[in-house]
């Protein structure tokens, strides 16, 4: 698992080369908010599928498989768990590298269970 903290006005995409980056993976599923070229570009370097819906406003559709996309659901609780521990949720934490460690924790509590 890898996850990296970044600022609030972040874009999502510009990241996810680096977190994908010498991960083997034949499928990368992501949201909308990761529908780039370059990432799709990234991820078909890699020899996987892209399974990332089209932004509303993008021109060019890409095919979306929805039987993988489907499968996201593990993902999406996992991020629900993360927030239902209170520090992450609330980020009491001042500095980013505080932050960092509470979620590193959390994240570590959800993969032991």
């Amino acid at each position: 698992m890898r996850f990296t903290l970044t600022a609030g006005q972040k874009g999502d995409a510009p990241q996810a080369a680096t977190l994908i980056e010498g991960l083997p993976a034949e499928v990368v599923m992501a949201d909308t908010a990761y529908d780039a070229d370059h990432l799709r570009q990234a991820i078909a370097a890699k020899g996987a599928l892209a399974v990332i819906p089209n932004n509303p406003s993008r021109a060019l559709k890409h095919p979306l498989d929805k039987h993988f996309y489907a499968q996201r659901h593990p993902v999406e609780c996992c991020f629900s768990k993360l927030k239902q521990f209170r520090r992450v949720a609330t980020r009491f934490e001042k500095t980013a590298r505080n932050y960092l460690a509470i979620v590193t924790i959390a994240a570590t509590v959800l993969w032991l269970r």
